[in-house]
């Protein structure tokens, strides 16, 4: 009869355990959240680019490029650094540094390009092009410049939505908002918060007021996407950005950062509008008089 060795033990009698090969840290794919908070990676919905979503440190999110520069090539008030999963704009005092996508978007109409980022910018536009071609990425249409379009027309691009008595400011528009729950395909939902059968918040006129010590706003009035009417757990749904059939199943994991951006009157006065959105164009009387003619 063989007996068996006894294990191999250290000078102080603990048992000796076998060498365990470290691995990544990696995200179980089976499991409730595989949401990323720092450096979330997405697509820029102008150019189509790929981007990271960074928070700043004061909680508002910036979208970088995703990779990394040397700062030799870019101007001193481009550059940012990402230093604990928080983006910083300015530099960190090394040979390398992230830069804003807004700088080098093909998409944006902006002041002319450092020449130092012209090259990079160029680029993108090629890949975007090359996107457009291959069916993969489709730009949004162009928004109307005359200004008889923009009087029949009104739709805030970035509005200005009021829920839970707070004030956010949405990334598009009402009707585009997009659920970020993940699919059984392991997809971004395609569902909009905004469907036939759920309540519907109502655009009104509120005061355009400041905080306290703040300078006076260049509007005394803006349009408000208010859905503090609706029931709350609607407004709950709305504030986790999921559609109602992803909101009765909170198990589901979410696949990109909630686009709210906590609205201040100040640095976001460019968004504020002083009249209702109008989506259609009111029938004029010659027109309801042909109307109520026709049998």
């Amino acid at each position: 009869m063989r007996s068996t060795p006894p294990a191999p033990r250290r000078w102080d009698g603990s048992p000796v355990l076998a060498h365990r090969v470290r691995r990544s840290l990696q995200i179980c794919p089976d499991g409730v959240s595989r949401l990323l908070r720092c450096g979330q990676s997405g697509q820029c919905r102008d150019c189509g680019n790929r981007i990271e979503w960074y928070h700043r440190s004061t909680e508002r999110a910036v979208r970088l490029h995703p990779q990394e520069l040397p700062a030799a090539r870019v101007p001193a008030v481009c550059r940012w650094h990402v230093s604990s999963g928080v983006a910083h704009p300015a530099g960190d005092g090394s040979s390398w540094c992230r830069l804003p996508h807004a700088v080098v978007c093909p998409a944006r109409d902006i002041p002319p390009t450092p020449p130092e980022l012209a090259g990079l910018r160029r680029s993108l536009a090629v890949n975007t092009r090359r996107l457009i071609d291959a069916g993969v990425f489709t730009p949004p249409p162009a928004s109307p410049d005359g200004p008889a379009s923009q009087q029949a027309v009104c739709r805030p691009a970035r509005p200005i939505v009021q829920l839970l008595y707070l004030r956010y400011l949405a990334s598009r528009p009402v009707e585009e908002i997009q659920c970020v729950a993940q699919t059984r395909r392991r997809d971004r939902c395609t569902s909009p918060l905004l469907t036939p059968g759920a309540p519907a918040g109502a655009w009104a006129l509120v005061p355009a007021t400041a905080s306290s010590g703040q300078l006076a706003l260049p509007a005394q009035a803006m349009a408000v996407y208010d859905l503090n009417r609706v029931p709350y757990p609607e407004q709950l749904r709305w504030r986790a950005q999921r559609c109602p059939q992803h909101a009765a199943a909170p198990t589901a994991a979410d696949v990109a950062v909630a686009d709210w951006e906590p609205f201040d009157p100040l640095r976001h006065h460019e968004h504020i509008h002083t009249r209702l959105p109008t989506t259609t164009r009111r029938p004029r009387p010659a027109d309801r008089a042909r109307q109520a003619a026709r049998p």
